[in-house]
């Protein structure tokens, strides 16, 4: 079959209609479905006649409601009279149906994919199309507390993977006709249901047309869940950092929303994209701004501190080492020295082989039983590190310096951030075996021009330090009283340049 007549043929099925036989719509759905053992057909019959035949998907729609609000007004009138020939849809609507959502369809497709949705579909004799219940329910979990975003002090509720909930989550901290959620449809086969939201009058409108354009520029055959949108949209697909923003909480897709940012809901998929992220917000967290500024501030710089022990210690200590031993001091030299006595391999190699073992243990104990994996994890790595050391391969030293970095990479707020460090170091640490202090600069010279010029959906990463915008550095190194927090983002806001008025004395 030749292209051509295969388009022809989807195009044909894509606007077929219903017709007024209920026998010859029956039989197209039948032939739709087949081999489909949980879509169910159940016949309407009085006086040994089909009336009319009700579609639904088995553990999508409620059947007890099916049954109270579609079946028995359909069997009460049938049993009384004969439905009319045609021109009877709104006495369908309102006296056979008494239900809140339902709308009549008359093309083949759009039943079927109402159908696949969770919708009963009724489909009557003498009627060229099939009536629409909306009486989808689904078993879902409950609301819980987010499991990826801990907190001390704040919300404990978190996205879920019913499209509805999230969005009434939303709704509940923003009760403005402002806030503006879109929905679309991605994917050929999933027909997976987005919805994208923004804050009109703040987010600029080419941020968020920008995101509409890239969004419908994707031709998958299945969306599973938002990380199959993030590698499609995303500027920079190769750089280590990541540029768009995930969250399962509530509170900061409300609180990026208010910045002018605008995010992705993805049906079946907890975890909720902000678009455009920057370097700095993916070193935020929510306890920042429900503790108070003092406290927010001094976290915020242990969090700082562990986040470049994370990347730089291991490089540091092969580099000192290995060619500046003449920075260290004599003590320290003499105690290092002796405790790498024996030790066969140099210290870039003995870093590598620790760190490779580290991650090694962090993935099986993410991989393991929840019940097993931390006990397992913890005495595989007490287990390793004194037999590595009892058997003279790895120096005690390092061990130390391994420990301490792989404490210092939990600190990342986001998850994301903290896997791109975690690959940077190896790296780095080569670089470091190799050309010592000069190549861990070059390094980060290197790095730091590669985090200056990316700029996702035009927004600069490491704003707002470069470019600089002194009006908002109050949330970047130090965390400031929240009514010096006023200024926006000019990168973001559109027009608006203030949260709030500036507070009186």
């Amino acid at each position: 079959m030749t292209q051509q007549s295969t388009a022809s043929k989807q195009e044909h099925q894509k606007t077929e209609r219903l017709h007024p036989q209920l026998a010859l719509n029956v039989e197209r759905m039948q032939r739709e479905f087949l081999n489909c053992s949980d879509i169910m057909f159940r016949k309407c019959s009085v006086g040994g006649m089909d009336r009319a035949v009700l579609i639904y998907v088995d553990g999508m729609c409620d059947v007890q409601a099916v049954d109270e609000f579609v079946l028995r007004p359909l069997l009460k009138h049938f049993s009384r009279s004969l439905p009319k020939a045609e021109g009877d849809e709104e006495e369908l609507r309102e006296s056979f149906i008494p239900t809140l959502k339902i709308r009549p369809v008359a093309e083949t497709q759009e039943v079927i994919k109402a159908v696949l949705r969770g919708e009963t579909a009724v489909f009557t004799e003498g009627n060229a199309f099939a009536l629409l219940a909306d009486l989808v329910k689904m078993e879902q979990r409950s609301i819980e507390e987010a499991t990826s975003e801990k907190v001390v002090r704040g919300p404990r509720d978190a996205f879920m993977e019913s499209l509805s909930t999230n969005t009434s989550l939303l709704r509940r901290r923003i009760r403005s006709s402002s806030l503006k959620l879109e929905s679309m449809t991605l994917g050929s086969l999933t027909e997976t249901d987005i919805v994208i939201g923004y804050m009109e009058g703040i987010a600029k409108d080419s941020l968020v047309d920008e995101v509409k354009a890239r969004l419908q520029k994707i031709k998958l055959d299945g969306i599973i869940h938002s990380s199959n949108i993030e590698e499609y949209i995303e500027d920079n697909t190769f750089s280590p950092f990541p540029q768009i923003q995930n969250t399962e909480r509530p509170d900061v897709a409300v609180s990026s929303l208010l910045e002018g940012k605008v995010i992705i809901i993805t049906s079946n998929t907890p975890f909720v994209l902000i678009v455009p992220m920057t370097y700095w917000s993916g070193l935020q967290a929510v306890d920042d701004y429900t503790d108070r500024f003092m406290y927010a501030t001094f976290v915020r710089w242990i969090r700082y501190t562990f986040v470049h022990i994370s990347l730089l210690l291991p490089s540091l200590y092969v580099a000192l080492t290995t060619y500046h031993l003449q920075v260290i001091p004599t003590p320290l030299v003499v105690s290092i020295a002796s405790a790498r006595e024996g030790v066969p391999l140099p210290a870039v190699i003995e870093a590598l082989i620790m760190e490779f073992i580290f991650e090694g243990l962090r993935e099986a104990g993410i991989r393991l039983p929840q019940q097993v994996g931390p006990a397992v994890s913890i005495a595989g790595a007490l287990v390793i590190g004194q037999a590595v050391v009892a058997a003279g391969i790895i120096s005690t030293p390092m061990v130390i310096i391994v420990s301490l970095t792989g404490i210092a990479s939990f600190a990342f707020p986001l998850y994301n951030l903290g896997t791109a460090y975690r690959m940077l170091r190896f790296p780095l640490l080569i670089v470091a075996g190799v050309l010592g202090f000069y190549g861990i600069v070059l390094f980060l010279i290197l790095l730091s021009v590669h985090m200056v010029t990316l700029k996702p959906f035009g927004v600069p990463y490491m704003a707002p330090y470069a470019p600089m915008s002194p009006g908002n550095l109050g949330d970047v190194l130090v965390r400031a009283p929240k009514y010096k927090m006023r200024r926006l983002m000019p990168w973001l806001a559109k027009g608006k340049t203030e949260r709030f008025p500036k507070r009186s004395k």
